[in-house]
């Protein structure tokens, strides 16, 4: 499998180890990166769609394949037990659905302060299927002046698609459609969960 490197504006982790595992859990699953890692060292990664537990597993295996660091929102309960310190450790950022507005300023002036930092996000905000995306990666990118990173979870094809970046024109609804039309409903591992 070819596996993009990462160049000096890159937010990198991990080590050899973690490199092969995660090529070990793509390749057992029969899934392969295309696209090339975004040269900026600051961007709002938006993964989707996001319809099943196996979109974790897999974008965590991508992560440890790449070597890159990716801070991530996930809803706070699933930062219980084992798996709390699993996410932590690798860059998860809790947040409580009922008031996501202080996690969100965080995650802003964080990649104002920061050199280098990519912050990760299911614009759903859910497995569920929604009319509209939440509007957390558009406030994100927003507010620190950083661009887009669409990547798609292409289940047909076993592929994750890593786009090239987008700049937000600051108009939600036409951001958000133009965010939309990189993706289609066939790519979901749960296609009857993908937005309307």
């Amino acid at each position: 499998m070819l596996i993009p490197k990462p160049d000096e504006t890159t937010p990198q982790w991990g080590n050899a180890a973690t490199r092969a595992l995660g090529r070990f859990v793509l390749g057992i699953f029969g899934w392969r990166l295309s696209g090339s890692l975004p040269p900026a060292p600051r961007v709002v990664m938006i993964a989707a769609p996001h319809t099943s537990n196996w979109d974790y597993l897999l974008g965590m295996a991508a992560i440890f394949a790449l070597g890159i660091r990716m801070n991530y929102l996930a809803k706070h309960t699933a930062f219980r037990g084992p798996l709390g310190w699993f996410m932590r450790w690798t860059g998860g950022i809790p947040v409580n659905r009922k008031a996501p507005g202080d996690v969100l300023e965080r995650a802003i002036q964080m990649l104002r302060e920061s050199p280098k930092m990519w912050v990760g996000i299911a614009p759903e905000g859910t497995r569920k299927r929604v009319e509209r995306w939440k509007t957390g990666y558009h406030r994100i990118a927003m507010g620190a002046g950083v661009p887009i990173w669409p990547v798609a979870l292409d289940y047909p094809s076993k592929t994750i698609r890593m786009l090239p970046l987008r700049t937000l024109s600051g108009d939600l609804d036409a951001d958000e459609a133009m965010l939309k039309a990189l993706y289609a409903k066939p790519m979901a591992r749960h296609p009857d969960a993908f937005w309307s």
